[in-house]
């Protein structure tokens, strides 16, 4: 079944009619497309994917859509292999890096599902949050609105120069764009894939998705989720090239945000449409 046959006929899963009714037993959690990015990961994608599977076992459906971007290490071979006895995996690889925006990009435009979850490859982000945002997506979605649900790693554990790092930008990010939101740089989120497709695409966007959300007349929550050390490999993102280039990047986002096309609609009568005529 293609994708836009898929998409209209089930009308953003009813329109979210999934939400639990007064008086009824709830209904299971819509199906989700799970886009994962991936560089020198190999250590950490047999027991991420192991979490994923386990934490979406109440959703309608599933799958789970890893973008190795162009990793040189066992990653890709794995992730072959394990297409061959995990139905719900899907894997797309970059035959050159292209950065990590790229690889969600990637993702979110391969996924069979109107609703999207991204996180890390690293194994930082605990699966089990998933449905929690999700939840909080359904409860707080309106049909007339975009929204996007972000986790905040409250209990981040990581070291003090990457905290240090992301605090700084985190901090000169909100004062130029006023996001109001304290983590952008969690990987765990929750959106629309129509919302997402709609945002101009650029290098290192993915440091901005609140922002652009905001651009397009949406809404963004903040989450408390869960956080861990890493367990395998090494981060392949300098900390000091991740601060400085996303505060260059600033000024770009600010630009955009800038130059936004916003026009408020007047409904009018016929009466006031003679009056004009």
């Amino acid at each position: 079944m293609g994708r836009d046959v898929y998409e209209a006929g089930h009308s953003m899963m009813s329109e979210l009619s999934l939400r639990k009714s007064p008086g009824t037993q709830a209904a299971p959690l819509p199906a989700v497309s799970v886009v994962v990015p991936v560089l020198n990961e190999a250590g950490n994608i047999l027991p991420l994917v192991n979490e994923i599977i386990e934490a979406l076992s109440t959703l309608e459906d599933f799958e789970i859509i890893y973008v190795d971007d162009g990793s040189t290490d066992e990653t890709p071979n794995l992730l072959a292999d394990l297409t061959k006895t995990v139905s719900e995996l899907h894997f797309i690889r970059h035959q050159k890096r292209a950065g990590q925006s790229a690889a969600i990009w990637t993702g979110v435009g391969a996924a069979s599902f109107p609703l999207i979850a991204t996180l890390d490859g690293d194994g930082q982000n605990v699966p089990a949050n998933i449905p929690d945002l999700i939840h909080i997506y359904l409860r707080d979605w309106a049909p007339d609105g975009k929204l996007m649900v972000t986790g905040w790693r409250t209990g981040r554990r990581d070291g003090w120069s990457k905290k240090v790092a992301s605090k700084i930008a985190n901090g000169v990010r909100s004062a130029m764009l006023g996001d109001n939101t304290p983590d952008t740089g969690c990987g765990l989120k929750v959106f629309r894939r129509a919302d997402y497709l709609s945002f101009p695409a650029f290098n290192h966007m993915h440091r901005f998705l609140p922002a652009l959300m905001i651009r397009t007349g949406g809404r963004v929550i903040s989450a408390d989720v869960a956080h861990r050390p890493r367990q395998q490999g090494v981060s392949n993102y300098g900390v000091f090239d991740r601060l400085w280039v996303g505060i260059s990047d600033l000024f770009g986002v600010a630009w955009l945000i800038r130059r936004t096309l916003r026009a408020e609609i007047e409904t009018m009568s016929s009466e006031d449409q003679e009056s004009v005529e």
